[in-house]
């Protein structure tokens, strides 16, 4: 089974990378992983401010993580694999692969203007010849049309 590996967060431009991954999955009888990460929070020097910081960040996280699921399932039929994780992305997409031989890619979205986002960055770049499966980078500005017929 092939299984389709996208990291969620608040953008459009993960919206989109979910929507490719879901629709592929659904067509070659694959599933998704969902990662959603939880970036490390600046430290508050009263620990029970930093703690209920801690707390709603990952709650963010998990609810968005549990609404792209519900994606997943009604684009695949399928419910996805859930994985709220904290720290710095880049190590835990490696870990998470290192982990899971079965991802047979990874799906990133590319925002529509400015820079790639650090993820795209580091994956698309130096961390290119490292990965265990192919890359997919899908375009921010696609239309749920054009993601359809490509995927």
């Amino acid at each position: 089974m092939r299984v389709y590996l996208v990291i969620m967060d608040e953008t459009e431009e993960a919206r989109v990378a979910l929507r490719f991954a879901a629709r592929r999955a659904a067509k070659t009888s694959g599933a998704v992983h969902i990662i959603a990460l939880v970036p490390r929070q600046p430290f508050v020097a009263f620990g029970g401010i930093q703690a209920t910081i801690e707390e709603e960040a990952r709650d963010r996280a998990e609810v968005l993580a549990t609404a792209a699921a519900g994606n997943v399932l009604s684009e695949s039929g399928h419910m996805p694999v859930i994985s709220v994780r904290e720290g710095d992305g880049v190590k835990i997409i490696r870990d998470y692969l290192a982990e899971h031989p079965e991802v047979a890619a990874l799906v990133l979205g590319a925002g529509q203007g400015g820079t790639p986002g650090p993820l795209v960055s580091h994956f698309a770049g130096a961390g290119l010849g490292a990965l265990p499966c192919p890359l997919f980078i899908i375009p921010g500005s696609m239309s749920e049309a054009e993601i359809d017929r490509l995927s």
